[in-house]
């Protein structure tokens, strides 16, 4: 298998990195002033891998049933990776961006991750429906879940994950990008991007590889702006179009 460090000659792929790593003391904020709790381990775990989806995307839905059990069992739980979910809804209306407000609202009401993992064993069937169905099933308060899917207060964070999507070059989902958490990417160790659902070994690769290096972890970087080279699969390409990009 090859490795993951060559390197990316476009300068689409030369990316403006604007992460929000949650330190231990306080989690990021997103735009209601409400505490961002789309991580899975802990916050000062020493490699964090981000992961850029659609709920009604195949090779997404083949990321959580192949890929993320092992992910989570060996690195996850253990305490060796910090995971953080961003969205890529591919269509600006529809199933996938009224999935995502879904999992945002239920995240108003600390079940995150009780409606995310609902909505990928969907299969991608998903309407308001089976939303619905899903709030009562993890016992959201009715009114308040159904007052934040009218309000949309969430749809401009979730676009802005999009677009932070984009500038790391991904123009289709699934995409995946490694980084050491207390450093973040520099232009000695660039970030890491998976442009794809590929198996869980070239995961493993890559994460085995930055933990042998890694510091201690601080517990994360703050939100800045950085230019850096990101190393990807030799030849990749998303396995999945992006719409709005020609």
């Amino acid at each position: 298998m090859k490795s993951l460090r060559q390197g990316m000659t476009t300068a689409g792929l030369l990316v403006m990195a604007c992460l929000a790593l949650f330190s231990p003391e306080a989690g990021a904020k997103n735009e209601s002033g409400q505490t961002d709790n789309r991580m899975r381990g802990q916050a000062n775990a020493p490699v964090t891998l981000i992961e850029y989806s659609d709920f009604t995307c195949g090779y997404c839905l083949k990321f959580f049933r192949e890929t993320w059990p092992r992910i989570q069992a060996r690195y996850v739980d253990t305490g060796k990776v910090k995971f953080l979910y961003r969205d890529y809804p591919r269509a600006d209306q529809g199933p996938g961006l009224d999935a995502a407000l879904a999992a945002r609202c239920a995240g108003g009401q600390g079940k995150y991750w009780a409606m995310h993992d609902r909505l990928f064993a969907e299969g991608g069937r998903i309407d308001q429906a089976v939303i619905l169905r899903h709030a009562v099933a993890i016992g959201l308060t009715q009114a308040t879940f159904e007052r934040c899917l009218k309000d949309k207060s969430h749809v401009a964070s979730i676009f802005e994950d999009r677009e932070e999507a984009n500038r790391w070059g991904f123009h289709g989902t699934p995409g995946f990008i490694l980084i050491r958490t207390a450093s973040g990417p520099t232009e000695k160790e660039p970030a890491i991007a998976i442009p794809g659902a590929f198996p869980f070994e070239m995961f493993a690769e890559e994460i085995d590889r930055l933990l042998a290096s890694a510091p201690q972890s601080r517990g994360g970087i703050e939100r800045e702006s950085l230019i850096r080279p990101v190393r990807s699969v030799e030849g990749s390409t998303p396995l999945v179009r992006d719409p709005h990009v020609p």
